[in-house]
């Protein structure tokens, strides 16, 4: 496996997807390698993790990366595609949009090549011109060369046929039961159980934080507004919302470990008003906690949560401001939201069973 940036390491949704595929095909006997970035956490070097060869039986291994932005993804995943093609593998199992532009490369030896699209990645808003351009160029070499395409939501699978006929397999990610923690180490920030209002992702612009604090201002309360996450790439959009933010908001940075389950564990609302995803793990994860959650409208989200959380029109800071100012106000309505969502997750996404479809795919 190749396109994420480090095992172990919650950097964002797919290094999450990839450690918890690698691990359990392991475990189920097969021979999994992992191709890591050189350089950086994308938070800062305080968060790099172990030099570890090795991860639960999953074989790890680093390839040469030029760390500037817009170059990590395209050097990291042209070397670990060489690495693939003459490695003895079976397999090959790309991970987004922009390192599926290699694709073809492994394919050359004779390689199966399986392509998972974790969201439209083109169409975020950090990208500009030539890297979107790149990524949808990775896009098309998917639909040319992978064998199979694996999409995260319906919406996407749509798309990929709408746009260029191609068939694709829907393979959701998974969520897995948590431990929950009473507040300890969170009461640095001052926060108790059911005292605040989270967000939890990384911190850039298509997830829709702005919106999050404009509404905010408008909600009097005693609870605060926490933000959890690392910048990407860039520290801009970061600085640009704590100028935004008033004193009611508490920026936590990147968080992971015992910190980030007492954070989920103690929240009144989990909040995830993005205007784009592929298929939000943190929104899985919130929910795997038995969080009242409220989250936008689209389709990724929509898909995942059913009836079982609180839903805002996209983009729209009043209807979020209302639905939050409901919530806050009506404790029986965020308890309604928070019975069965735990249940309802685990069993609608469990990660054994989607293993077990992603490895069909290898053989087929």
């Amino acid at each position: 496996m190749f396109g994420h940036k480090r095992i172990p390491s919650r950097e964002g949704g797919v290094e999450v997807v990839v450690e918890e595929l690698s691990t359990r095909m392991s475990a189920l006997g097969h021979s999994v390698t992992c191709y890591n970035r050189s350089g950086h956490h994308v938070s800062g070097k305080a968060y790099d993790g172990s030099n570890a060869r090795s991860l639960k039986g999953v074989r790890i291994k680093k390839v040469p990366t030029l760390d500037k932005k817009g170059l990590a993804a395209l050097t990291s995943s042209f070397f670990a595609s060489l690495a693939c093609a003459f490695g003895r593998y079976d397999a090959i199992h790309i991970h987004a949009e922009g390192p599926a532009a290699m694709c073809l490369i492994p394919k050359l030896t004779g390689k199966k090549v399986v392509v998972t699209v974790h969201g439209l990645d083109w169409a975020r808003a950090k990208w500009g011109g030539a890297a979107s351009a790149y990524i949808k160029f990775g896009e098309k070499q998917a639909v040319r060369y992978a064998d199979h395409i694996i999409v995260l939501s319906r919406d996407v699978k749509d798309y990929f046929m709408e746009t260029y006929g191609r068939k694709t397999i829907f393979i959701p990610n998974g969520a897995t039961r948590p431990e929950k923690r009473e507040p300890d180490l969170i009461r640095k920030w001052g926060l108790e159980k059911g005292s605040y209002v989270l967000f939890l992702g990384r911190i850039v612009p298509e997830k829709g934080i702005s919106y999050l604090i404009e509404a905010w201002k408008g909600i009097s309360t005693d609870k605060k507004l926490v933000i959890t996450g690392g910048s990407s790439d860039t520290e801009d959009y970061m600085n640009e919302l704590k100028r935004l933010a008033g004193d009611n908001v508490i920026f936590t940075g990147f968080q992971q470990g015992k910190v980030l389950d007492e954070l989920y564990s103690n929240c009144y609302v989990y909040c995830l008003p993005s205007d784009l995803e592929g298929m939000p793990l943190s929104l899985l994860e919130a929910m795997s906690y038995g969080c009242c959650c409220l989250v936008s409208d689209i389709p990724e989200c929509t898909e995942v949560v059913g009836d079982k959380a609180a839903v805002f029109k996209k983009g729209s800071i009043d209807d979020l401001r209302e639905k939050l100012r409901a919530l806050i106000e009506n404790e029986e309505l965020a308890e309604s939201y928070r019975k069965g969502a735990a249940d309802y997750i685990l069993k609608k996404y469990d990660w054994d069973r989607i293993t077990r479809k992603t490895l069909s795919l290898y053989t087929k």
